[in-house]
């Protein structure tokens, strides 16, 4: 089930397990307990509060988001009215079992408790907190306090011998015996306090109380939350976008799935461990488009893969040109080979010659005239493709079969879709349809690709999806890369929204990309790659590709989803070697494979940005400091917490360069870096002490 936090233990007795399950929210419990007892327990649970736990997303009505192996943990308030002392833990279960885990909390200040465990499978799970009065613990406490001031405590240790006939029930064997020898020694003592304290100080009686604890007024939150467990792939991945159609050897002929194979050492060489592709199915010829997405088309004119259907088929087809579907399964499983998963674009619309629009025109938007209307988003005009109406007449059969579409390509080895415009579909059939096929398949991970506004990409991501595109894109500046990288790790944002950090996509290439030339491209590289764990390039980002249609267009001129390219993938100027080695860094630094431990750090210079990352026993730590400025050579004092690393003032400190391999030697907080964009723009440094 789940590493503990050095405790665990099953919710109750075998009398609790076969008691119903009675729901109490009006004092905040939830918990089994026998009928009999019920009225008794309600008005003892009122005198224990438990509240104000986190991470809950929404109060708990979304889940939280983790991975497999990921240290969780949770906090709450938790106080009672009196002296008596409280004992509390995490409790969890994954979704599909009936017993309960726990987890010990510690009381910190104001009464704010905190825990962790740590979810070992990839599932749903189920957490909460839970409650009690420990009476011995009060016991002892107060007899710590009155036995100093009073030379005998006789009448106080009836209470504690009682309690001690309750642990010597529970017990068995040697344990059994030794409560019994302490309850005499209690009688013996005659109430003298020396010898009391004598006694409850004791290594044998603070185990045994310990061990054998007795839980009084048990009271729990008053609902269960949920927590998705992803694998790592989910938090941990570095993604390439490629076109199939793109990837022939010779100019002019249309790539295929056996063309793709070929490309798989070099972006293994790379580093990347997931290849995305765009829509594979057969492409409409209604409406199609030409280049630059204009309506002059050629006979050669391919057409837009987001242009779905044909007389070959649809969702469940694949364009011809492309190859066969043996030969799709051949090349997943050939990047399985070499550790990369294959990525699909899932995109639910339709061209017009799609299937379902002879076959269920009802799925679809009607106009007043009886026509299907198409796709807009003005100025720009999709001629070429059909919006599905999600809430037509016949939505259960149309939810069904989209869902089957999601089921007919994980059969063939696919567990990852990127998915299209989803904030243009309602939320509630994401949060189903990944629901849906979760509980199938836990391991298959969903990206949500919405250049949207911001509460609505927030909800796509509460919906169930597993990562999400993010603004990355247009924060440049220093100052906006800080705030938007703390919202997106340092707020509640971290709980459930996983930033995949695209560098460039077919639709989006940023100012600072066409004027900042190959440092541009490099720095960007390492941005991506460092602050976030997840991201991703579209192919011809490591030519420095950096053309835009016209002046202030963010769209590529000539773009590939118009019109097949072709590329000397070893052409002067790139920089396949530096992607090389920034993705070998991530995979040797552990400190790089986690999204939530960001840090920023002191810089004086506006151009100069300065953050780490670090494990969390301080085994690993990585500063990155890098110059945002693609043309000029800057200088600057980079301040960094020592006191966080295990580092003191007076210490000195090696650090080395991993993309170059220097080393120097650092000493107190301050320390001085000048970069140059013409050599390299950055320094990705491993700290030694």
């Amino acid at each position: 089930m789940a590493r503990k936090n050095n405790q665990s233990g099953k919710n109750g007795n075998s009398k609790a397990e076969a008691a119903r399950e009675v729901v109490l929210p009006a004092e905040g419990r939830w918990m089994n307990i026998p009928e009999a007892e019920h009225s008794m327990l309600r008005k003892e649970a009122a005198s224990i509060i438990v509240e104000n736990i986190a991470p809950a997303v929404d109060q708990g009505l979304f889940p939280v988001k983790c991975v497999v192996g990921e240290t969780f943990y949770v906090e709450a308030d938790i106080f009672k009215d009196g002296h008596d002392v409280l004992k509390a833990a995490i409790k969890y279960r994954s979704a599909e079992s009936t017993s309960w885990d726990l987890s010990p909390m510690v009381k910190g200040d104001n009464d704010r408790w905190r825990g962790f465990f740590i979810p070992d499978e990839n599932r749903q799970y189920v957490y909460s907190v839970e409650a009690w009065v420990d009476p011995i613990a009060t016991w002892v406490q107060f007899m710590l306090r009155k036995c100093p001031a009073n030379p005998n405590v006789q009448s106080d240790l009836a209470e504690g011998i009682q309690h001690l006939e309750i642990l010597r029930a529970k017990a068995s064997g040697a344990d059994k015996k030794n409560l019994e020898l302490i309850g005499r020694m209690f009688k013996l003592s005659e109430g003298a306090s020396d010898e009391v304290l004598r006694i409850l100080r004791s290594e044998k009686f603070v185990s045994l109380a310990s061990k054998y604890e007795i839980r009084k007024n048990v009271s729990e939150y008053h609902k269960p939350l949920q927590l998705t467990v992803d694998r790592k792939q989910a938090e941990y991945s570095a993604w390439y976008e490629l076109f199939p159609r793109s990837q022939a050897k010779r100019k002019g002929r249309h790539g295929t799935f056996r063309d793709c194979l070929k490309r798989l050492p070099d972006i293994k060489r790379m580093g990347f461990d997931v290849i995305y592709l765009p829509p594979i199915h057969p492409i409409g010829t209604t409406h199609r488009k030409g280049a630059n997405n204009t309506l002059t088309v050629t006979p050669d004119s391919p057409g837009s893969p987001w242009a779905i259907g044909a007389k070959e088929g649809g969702h469940k087809a694949i364009h011809p040109e492309l190859g066969t579907m043996a030969e799709f399964t051949d090349f997943v499983e050939a990047a399985n080979e070499y550790d990369i998963e294959i990525a699909l674009d899932l995109a639910y619309q339709c061209s017009p010659d799609h299937p379902y629009v002879k076959s269920h025109p009802e799925w679809f938007y009607r106009l007043p005239d009886g026509t299907i209307r198409y796709a807009e988003n003005p100025p720009k005009k999709y001629q070429d493709i059909y919006p599905i109406d999600f809430n037509c007449g016949d939505a259960e059969s149309l939810w069904e079969e989209l869902k089957s579409v999601v089921l007919f390509w994980v059969d063939k080895g696919v567990k990852i879709f990127r998915v299209d415009n989803p904030h243009t579909k309602p939320f509630k059939f994401w949060q189903w349809l990944i629901q849906e096929v979760q509980e199938e398949h836990p391991d298959v991970l969903f990206l949500a690709e919405a250049f949207t506004r911001p509460k609505v990409m927030k909800h796509l991501a509460k919906a169930g999806f597993s990562q999400s595109y993010t603004y990355f894109t247009w924060r440049n500046a220093k100052w906006e890369l800080r705030q938007y990288l703390e919202e997106l790790t340092q707020t509640e944002m971290r709980h459930y929204f996983r930033g995949n950090f695209f560098v460039n996509t077919p639709d989006i290439l940023h100012e600072y990309l066409q004027r900042g030339g190959r440092p541009a491209f490099k720095i960007r590289l390492a941005l991506a790659a460092t602050l976030s764990s997840v991201y991703g390039i579209y192919s011809g980002f490591e030519l420095c590709e950096n053309t835009p249609l016209h002046g202030g267009s963010e769209e590529y001129l000539d773009s590939e989803k118009y019109e097949i390219k072709f590329r000397d993938w070893d052409r002067e100027g790139n920089i396949k070697d530096f992607i090389a080695r920034v993705n070998r860094i991530r995979r040797e630094n552990a400190a790089l494979h986690s999204y939530k431990n960001l840090e920023f750090y002191g810089s004086c210079n506006d151009n100069i940005l300065c953050y780490g990352k670090r494990t969390e026993d301080n085994g690993n730590i990585i500063i990155v400091v890098v110059n945002l400025d693609p043309f000029h050579v800057h200088e600057d004092l980079v301040t960094l917490p020592l006191w966080k690393f295990g580092i003191e003032d007076w210490q000195t400190f090696q650090v080395k360069d991993l993309i170059t391999g220097d080393k120097y030697y650092w000493k107190g907080p301050a320390n001085y870096i000048r970069l140059d964009p013409q050599a390299e723009p950055v320094h990705i440094l491993r700290v030694r002490i």
